[in-house]
């Protein structure tokens, strides 16, 4: 998500600048929130050579290195500083934070959740989003269930922000279950369950080691495996998309086409050109551009965050081929989202 994203790289920033400062537990602090909100090569990289090199509490950087020595501060002015143990539960919280979470819990639709119309643009929803985003993260609000509702609102603007997605839900909703993830009576709400959880809940043994906690734990997961089996039957009745972005022909796609205005190349089936003709082929190769220069943002950030790896790496063990080779690593994707934005601005 955008908002995770954007605060991750300002922790990454913070964490940065405090190691330079002779700050590690500050760094350190700072590296493994920007890692939960949003995992990147470049702060993974920063916590294990903060291990590696024992830039850890009390103990200043690395003298050298490709950047340069660090600054550190003297140890009257560390020993005086107050040590700082933040404390999620001794964080007050509002009133109208907690109706606020109440709100988002009694939600019987994404629409409602985002607080949009259910024929809101792309723009609204993002702004909604990123509103909502800000002032329901469990840093900014304490109050119980935020998380949860914190996760309900992202859901729905991953939902709500893809077309085809938002299509499918437009026309199945969520076959009448809670788009919050949660009852509509207050309280305490229970911790979501991974996976994994139901995987080892079932298959790992330990479901069998205590009956009657196994059995309340089978009732209390049955709604969401029913959910998993209704979806998935959704997903098998829902017609197969139009068009594939492979690089090449797969079952079912076979027919290679260019869209008109981006040459784009995707696959098709058979029946395709009868299908799709006059204003539904305009929109349909828009909705294709769409989801190749999307694709392509994606790529182009995880190339950029593996170069930016490589060149912390170089620079905190002063490896000079390692910084060369980082260098000339190449950004493909970048490289054409640059062509594109150029042709579409030129």
């Amino acid at each position: 998500m955008d908002v995770n994203r954007d605060e991750a790289e300002r922790c990454i920033d913070i964490a940065t600048a405090a190691l330079s400062e002779g700050q590690p537990e500050k760094a350190q602090r700072f590296l493994v929130k920007a890692q939960r909100l949003f995992p990147t090569e470049k702060a993974r990289v920063l916590l294990e050579l903060m291990a590696k090199t024992g830039f850890t509490a009390r103990h200043g950087g690395p003298s050298d290195s490709v950047s340069g020595p660090r600054q550190q501060q003297s140890s009257s002015e560390e020993d005086t500083r107050p040590e700082e143990k933040p404390s999620d539960a001794s964080k007050p919280y509002t009133a109208d934070q907690l109706d606020a979470v109440r709100r988002i819990k009694q939600c019987r639709d994404f629409y409602d959740i985002l607080g949009v119309q259910a024929d809101a643009s792309d723009a609204e929803l993002k702004r909604s989003y990123r509103k909502l985003a800000l002032k329901f993260h469990p840093d900014k609000n304490r109050a119980p269930g935020a998380t949860e509702a914190f996760k309900a609102i992202g859901n729905a603007y991953a939902v709500l922000s893809n077309a085809s997605k938002r299509r499918q839900y437009d026309q199945c909703g969520d076959e009448g279950g809670n788009p919050s993830g949660q009852g509509p009576d207050d309280g305490n709400v229970e911790p979501d369950i991974s996976p994994e959880d139901l995987f080892n809940m079932f298959f790992g043994g330990g479901f069998y080691k205590n009956t009657k906690y196994g059995l309340a734990l089978f009732v209390q997961v049955m709604p969401i495996l029913i959910l998993v089996i209704v979806s998935a039957l959704s997903q098998i009745m829902v017609n197969n998309p139009p068009y594939s972005l492979s690089f090449r022909p797969s079952a079912g796609y076979t027919q290679k086409r260019l869209t008109e205005n981006l040459k784009v190349p995707y696959y098709v089936g058979g029946q395709f050109s009868k299908e799709f003709t006059g204003v539904l082929l305009k929109n349909l190769e828009q909705t294709v551009e769409d989801d190749y220069i999307s694709s392509l943002r994606n790529n182009c950030w995880k190339e950029k965050q593996q170069k930016e790896g490589m060149l912390y790496r170089a620079r905190y063990f002063g490896d000079t081929d390692l910084y060369q080779r980082a260098q000339r690593a190449r950004t493909p994707s970048c490289a054409k989202l640059s062509e594109i934005t150029a042709s579409l601005h030129g």
